[in-house]
């Protein structure tokens, strides 16, 4: 696979998640103006259950199916005849748990919304290994075109719902009928069969990297979702959707900045999973680019934190800004990590992975039980940032050490010119938000990122890195820009 062909691949992706961010944006800020920050706070506590059985449909056989070079179509038939039991059993089990969660949250309204998600847990299982194979393939074009077509009916759908009075229930059926359309696109796009019987000597073909990159997961949703629920359980609808809303929107800039090449990167470098060395060479122009991007994001969003939130979510969502300011300090460190797990998976080192994973959550989970003992959301934004920060250095430690066997110091000297840049910008930003106030959000943000992209671009002439920004160029382009 040449280079092109993976620039070619993230284009693809690019096209498809811009799109669906653009949309994603609008919907979210005309459904932050319909429904109230409790609506949110209902369907937050429960999604982190939806999320953890969404981990147990997947139990890492799709991306063993992509790594897997030599498996068969009938193989591929008997592990999605699997996953369709499995997918039929987690779903039960989904709306039986509704009764315990509802006790658990002292709200019987859980019952129902669970029973409704339960149906969106059986069309993400379903639809794992078609995904899967759709990947395998680098069929990015169909994919693309799917997740956009998705956005925009299930989008249109939930606001309907929520001008009609649903409330809550027009997010959950959003959820339902994303999974569906999904299963129902892939029905005509892969041809797989199911089996009733199916041999289980297909699923062991997998089993061992499967189970690591399961094993991975499921320690890194806990990481991911300890926060949401302590701060349910201690503190309540209202402050956990007032965090939920700042630790969502800066999330953005880290998936759909880094995702456009994140799904690529396994179905492409897994071709060359014997090759360490090409593949740490594509990786390093992947990172510091991403590094670079960071750098300038987690600036901007540290420094227009306000108006950024005021903007899109309105004034109702003031008590979000101080979580969102504090979480976007991360943005950096996850812009470069989110990547991580797509190499561990190319270099067939899920065991590696998921080592790492486990220190990751010890840290994570300890940084946020702390956060939420001392009783503010603000408190617990701060630890969780901290925590994510450390993810960083001890998940790319176990990568350039564990899977590449390379020197992790000289690694970390590649990034010194971005901790330099990131240092100065979150700096400035303080001193200017004291300095100077503009009345008008508009005016603001829109001054906050002129002065920001300023800095930035004399920062990265003074330190010679607009060489790594390149990449971004056309072939043609990039060449007259070096003469």
């Amino acid at each position: 696979m040449s280079e092109m062909s993976i620039k070619k691949a993230t284009m693809i992706n690019a096209v498809s998640k811009y799109g669906k961010v653009l949309m994603n944006l609008v919907f979210a800020a005309v459904l932050s103006r319909i429904l109230s920050p409790t609506d949110y706070g209902v369907v937050a506590m429960v999604t982190v259950f939806t999320t953890f059985f969404n981990i147990l449909s997947d139990m890492g056989l799709g991306s063993a199916v992509i790594q897997n070079k030599e498996i068969t179509d009938n193989e591929v038939n008997d592990i999605f005849s699997f996953s369709c039991y499995q997918g039929l059993f987690l779903a039960v089990l989904f709306a039986c748990l509704s009764f315990p969660i509802s006790l658990f949250y002292h709200d019987t309204v859980y019952i129902s919304i669970c029973c409704i998600l339960s149906i969106s847990v059986l069309f993400n299982t379903l639809n794992m290994i078609p995904n899967a194979i759709l990947m395998k393939n680098k069929r990015f074009i169909t994919v693309a075109a799917r997740n956009i077509f998705t956005t925009i009916l299930t989008g249109g759908i939930t606001i309907i719902l929520a001008l009609c009075g649903f409330k809550y229930y027009s997010l959950v059926i959003q959820s339902v009928a994303s999974s569906l359309i999904i299963f129902l696109w892939n029905l005509k796009g892969v041809d797989l069969k199911f089996r009733f019987r199916y041999k289980k000597d297909s699923i062991n073909k997998v089993r061992n990297f499967s189970r690591f990159q399961f094993a991975y997961n499921l320690v890194n949703y806990f990481s991911r979702n300890t926060d949401n629920i302590l701060i349910g359980k201690m503190m309540g609808n209202e402050s956990l959707a007032y965090y939920s809303k700042g630790y969502t929107l800066m999330l953005y800039p880290v998936q759909n900045l880094t995702f456009v090449i994140t799904p690529i990167l396994h179905p492409i470098l897994s071709d060359y999973q014997n090759d360490k060395q090409y593949i740490y060479n594509k990786y390093m122009q992947v990172t510091k680019l991403l590094s670079l991007l960071g750098v300038f994001v987690t600036g901007y969003c540290f420094f227009a934190s306000r108006e950024i939130v005021l903007l899109m979510f309105g004034n109702q969502w003031e008590k979000a800004v101080i979580s969102f300011r504090i979480l976007s300090i991360s943005v950096w460190s996850q812009m470069m990590s989110s990547t991580a797990g797509a190499i561990f998976m190319s270099l067939d080192k899920t065991k590696v992975m998921f080592k790492s994973g486990v220190i990751q959550m010890i840290i994570t989970v300890s940084m946020t039980i702390i956060g939420c003992i001392m009783g503010k959301i603000e408190y617990v934004a701060l630890c969780v940032t901290v925590g994510l920060i450390f993810k960083f250095f001890i998940e790319f430690g176990y990568l350039i050490k564990k899977g590449f066997e390379y020197s992790y110091l000289s690694f970390l000297k590649k990034l010194l010119p971005d901790l330099m840049i990131f240092l100065f910008l979150i700096t400035q930003s303080l001193i200017v938000n004291k300095l100077i106030h503009i009345n008008s959000l508009l005016i603001s943000a829109g001054f906050k990122l002129a002065l920001n992209s300023i800095i930035y671009v004399l920062l990265l002439l003074l330190l010679n890195q607009t060489k790594f920004l390149t990449a971004l160029l056309p072939r043609k382009l990039r060449k007259k820009v070096k003469k």
